[in-house]
């Protein structure tokens, strides 16, 4: 398989020409009675999806997909909420479908007319119970976490914990994430805390340390750090764990380790938006996903963690050894904690955190 610098979570300009036309696509026909019937509405992250999924889904069900993709679960929500296009299928990340979820902005999911979410392994429906308690609305998609993608070449150690990212002796070689959420964990586990404080008084201990570190930080990306990575612009940076499988296809050097610490482990799923205009189409795309053969695919060409048990029970135990990043034990996991939604108060006070150590 090929996978290109331009994967998962970004703009290409084939994906952007996609946006275009799909955005058209919606524009054109949403008020169209009937058609909706014979298409489904999907949201996704950028290049998160194999397209040839979409084009078989549409030959064997004769439903089309209008696809549309989005960069961050914020920008997502902000789009969704907008209500200009009614999505039949949205996939997005655990503490925001866990917001959606409590505003009850989702429907439940009928899964007794579906045939393959039984692929879906129990352990990433139990992890899937962070945000969607009685596994009623969302069906998983990926999942993995975040840690520190490293270069060995560029240290004289091995890095093992979130405190190696202060280290003064590699000032200017740490990339940070250019995420509220994703920032704090360091500071937050290293400091014992759980990455779903609410506790002001140890989220301003946490911005204390990220401000202490700042000046050791080279940059805060999103999308590039795995570029800058796999071209040794740096010698660690934080970054999630399907991103730096990635990184490691075109820089065979570097390496990813979970912080002994802990960190935030995450699901991506899809849920069905109460304004979608098609449910049992939706449902017939989330079971065909689930599909083995599928799920396999698409397997291929995002290659990030997949929960499908199906898909997983296929692959050597060798190449599971030998790729630890993609394939990660459960030591990893029970170490690790999930995002939560905090509320809109909690939401406020930690961009207002996050835009306050920007700005020092």
């Amino acid at each position: 398989m090929v996978r290109g610098f331009g994967v998962w979570k970004r703009f290409t300009a084939s994906a952007m020409a996609v946006l275009i036309a799909s955005s058209w696509l919606l524009t054109a026909c949403g008020s169209t009675e009937g058609a909706s019937k014979k298409r489904i509405v999907v949201f996704n992250y950028g290049d998160y999806i194999d397209r040839n999924v979409l084009k078989k889904f549409e030959k064997e069900t004769g439903i089309t997909v209008a696809y549309e993709e989005f960069l961050t679960p914020e920008a997502m929500y902000t789009k969704y909420k907008n209500g200009t296009i009614h999505y039949d299928l949205i996939c997005c990340s655990d503490y925001m479908l866990d917001k959606m979820i409590q505003e009850k902005d989702v429907r439940k999911i009928a899964f007794d007319k579906m045939k393959y979410t039984k692929n879906i392994g129990e352990t990433y429906w139990d992890l899937s119970k962070n945000f969607d308690p009685d596994n009623a609305y969302s069906v998983p998609y990926f999942w993995g976490t975040v840690g520190i993608l490293y270069n060995p070449s560029m240290l004289d150690f091995e890095p093992d914990s979130w405190t190696d990212l202060w280290r003064k002796d590699y000032k200017d070689n740490i990339i940070m994430q250019d995420s509220v959420r994703d920032s704090f964990v360091p500071a937050l586990r290293q400091l014992g805390y759980s990455i779903n404080t609410t506790d002001k008084g140890q989220l301003k201990e946490a911005q204390n340390l990220l401000i202490e570190q700042k000046e050791l930080v080279q940059s805060y990306l999103v999308d590039e750090v795995r570029d800058d990575m796999a071209n040794e612009q740096a010698a660690m940076a934080v970054i999630y764990s399907g991103e730096a499988g990635l990184a490691r296809d075109y820089n065979e050097k570097l390496k990813f380790v979970v912080p002994k610490e802990g960190s935030d482990v995450w699901m991506d799923s899809w849920v069905i938006p109460n304004n979608g205009e098609n449910y049992e189409g939706a449902l017939k795309f989330l079971d065909f996903l689930c599909r083995e053969d599928i799920a396999a695919d698409n397997f291929d060409y995002v290659y990030y963690s997949t929960p499908n048990t199906a898909v997983l029970d296929q692959i050597d135990p060798e190449e599971k050894e030998e790729d630890p990043v993609i394939f990660q034990s459960e030591d990893v996991v029970k170490n690790c904690e999930m995002f939560r939604y905090l509320g809109k108060d909690m939401e406020e006070y930690y961009n207002y955190m996050w835009k306050e150590l920007k700005a020092y």
